[in-house]
């Protein structure tokens, strides 16, 4: 646990610059935990419980309509955070569900705990508002692309941000991600490698 502790706090140390007293309560909050692959970590209609921090592993929040069609909005994997924040922030029952793509290890702590300490340290609570600041801004860049760029803009965009995505994360997850047809995507990919 020490490692994924090390690599949490390389993490936060982008965002933020917590003293050692305030970085020794915010680790104090964590405790390792796994999950198999498709395992659903938080379903809809569930009150997120957790923050996560994954430390291996790929995931997705996804969402269904009532005709039964899926849409994958967010991936998480090594390092970065996970959860609906949502339904962790507000306390209410999620849109979303949080899912595991392939077998993941995670550092969690509970929004019990996250909260008590974010009432306790300003540093940590700024922190976490930092963090979700950063989420927001990154959804609502990808709402624009999603909007405003082709399927081959928003392809290539991914791409450049994600390079490595396409060894991560199934295909019919990212054309989902992406808002286009699997074949769609196909084409995208087959067109790009040569």
């Amino acid at each position: 646990m020490e490692a994924d502790l090390q690599q949490l706090r390389a993490a936060l140390d982008l965002m933020s610059n917590l003293s050692d007293t305030e970085w020794q309560l915010f680790a104090s909050i964590w405790q390792p935990f796994s999950a198999r692959r498709k395992e659903m970590l938080t379903r809809t209609g569930e009150v997120e419980k957790y923050l996560y921090f994954v430390t291996e592993g790929v995931q997705r929040i996804y969402f269904v309509n009532e005709k039964g069609n899926e849409a994958t909005l967010v991936f998480t994997y090594a390092p970065s955070f996970g959860g609906v924040l949502n339904s962790m922030m507000t306390e209410t029952r999620s849109s979303y569900t949080y899912e595991t793509l392939t077998s993941s290890s995670f550092l969690r702590a509970s929004v019990k705990d996250l909260k008590r300490i974010m009432e306790q340290e300003p540093a940590i609570n700024m922190m976490v508002v930092q963090g979700i600041s950063n989420a927001l801004g990154g959804l609502l860049e990808r709402l624009a692309e999603l909007q405003l760029m082709s399927s081959e803009e928003k392809f290539r965009k991914l791409l450049t941000r994600s390079p490595h995505i396409l060894q991560l994360i199934p295909h019919k997850y990212l054309a989902s991600y992406l808002g286009i047809d699997v074949t769609n995507f196909s084409k995208l990919l087959n067109r790009t490698l040569i």
